[in-house]
């Protein structure tokens, strides 16, 4: 599926994503690779309502023609999908690994699906590379995903929200949103359709006293 030779492939990727600087201010892109429907719809739409460009992918060899535009910042990839001793895996850790100061302009979110995690995680930490465990908390996310563009320079700097701040801008920009059990409760980690509302309605009231709670590490299941 990923063609040949495969091992050229991160070269050229490489020189692709470092050469022919402009100057011209583009919006953020975003690729995310992910072949279930509901999951990938709800990505999409958090990462919109954010102002970047989302691109979903369902398939390798789009992925891989997505990557040679060097059109994108973060590529965010069901790690199930992707898997770990894959050309795939290889290629986009070469991107990730490229320092900003030598040209590197894409970093690699991994998404781990639900109940998968003690499958991928221990892989995952001693390659040091970041993840996200389903569900995960979308003010979690959204910090995480703004951490990794700020490291590339795709933006000027992370996004910081109290809980307060983050429901109402998910509220104002998406009225209709109710997301799917990939985002999760910060206290939680499982949403249902009764439990996104009640959420919602605890923030209306926590926006009197601006309370906000400690962060959590995204990439720690343990957190």
């Amino acid at each position: 599926m990923l063609g040949s030779p495969a091992l050229a492939l991160p070269l050229v990727y490489t020189l692709c994503m470092a050469s022919s600087p402009t100057a011209e201010v583009r919006q953020v892109g975003i690729l995310v690779f992910e072949v279930e429907a509901g999951n990938a719809s709800a990505l999409k739409q958090i990462l919109d309502s954010e102002g970047w460009r989302v691109r979903v992918v369902t398939d390798l060899p789009l992925l891989h023609a997505e990557l040679k535009t060097g059109e994108y910042s973060l590529v965010i990839a069901n790690i199930e999908i992707v898997g770990l001793d894959t050309p795939t895996f290889h290629i986009l850790q070469e991107l990730a690994s490229v320092a900003a100061e030598e040209g590197g302009r894409v970093r690699v979110l991994y998404v781990i699906p639900e109940l998968a995690g003690s499958q991928f995680v221990p892989a995952l930490e001693r390659a040091r590379v970041p993840y996200a465990a389903r569900p995960f908390h979308l003010h979690d996310f959204l910090e995480k995903v703004s951490d990794l563009l700020v490291e590339v320079k795709a933006i000027e700097g992370p996004l910081r929200m109290t809980r307060y701040e983050f429901g109402e801008a998910r509220k104002k920009k998406k009225q209709t949103s109710r997301t799917t059990s990939m985002f999760a409760s910060r206290d939680s980690y499982s949403y249902t359709e009764e439990e996104l509302a009640e959420y919602e309605r605890q923030e209306a009231e926590a926006s009197k006293t601006r309370r906000i709670k400690p962060r959590t590490n995204l990439g720690d299941p343990r957190s």
